[in-house]
């Protein structure tokens, strides 16, 4: 009997429908100056911490995990692009990471890692927050981004991806919720 196939999962925040439709208007303009191999609306994402290949019979404790991960909603915020030419990302990202943001990164990296999840070096406190607009883009100088692109993060989800055939596809296994936030 062979074991069961593995699959490559990863935590993330997934952008409301108008937050989805500015990024992707934003990379399309971008993208026409340098190209690159845009993503799809639907892919766009902010990984929280990438777990990477695990058995269908550890979801249920990374879902256990997630679900003891107590935080609280806040409006997240993309004010600034950025690209890694090494990679040919194009991003969005935060010029200074939300606290809210930081604090759930952490105790998610910090739950996997006790659990025995080897996660990426990224996540946690090392975690960069950013959306992935292209890949393989050239950008000699990027623009200014004008007025952020926000939206209320209410949820985490933990996700599957394919990455065959390209382009790499998610699948949502569950969604977390995270607390109000205290209004004082």
């Amino acid at each position: 009997m062979s074991e069961a196939r593995s699959c490559r999962v990863f935590f993330a925040l997934w952008p409301d429908a108008a937050a989805s439709a500015h990024l992707s208007a934003l990379t399309q303009d971008l993208t026409a100056r340098g190209g690159g191999r845009v993503m799809r609306p639907a892919s766009l994402h902010l990984t929280l911490a990438f777990v990477g290949l695990v058995t269908p019979t550890q979801i249920p404790l990374l879902e256990e995990i997630a679900g003891r991960v107590h935080a609280e909603s806040f409006e997240l915020s993309l004010d600034r692009l950025g690209f890694w030419p090494q990679r040919g990302i194009l991003w969005a990202g935060c010029q200074q990471s939300p606290a809210p943001l930081r604090r759930l990164a952490e105790a998610l990296a910090t739950d996997l890692r006790a659990a025995g999840f080897a996660i990426d070096h990224r996540s946690g406190a090392d975690l960069v927050p950013h959306v992935t607009l292209a890949r393989r883009a050239r950008c000699a100088s990027l623009p200014r981004l004008g007025t952020p692109i926000s939206w209320q993060v209410s949820e985490f989800a933990l996700v599957e991806s394919h990455l065959h055939p390209p382009p790499a596809s998610y699948k949502t296994l569950a969604r977390f919720a995270l607390a109000e936030a205290d209004v004082e």
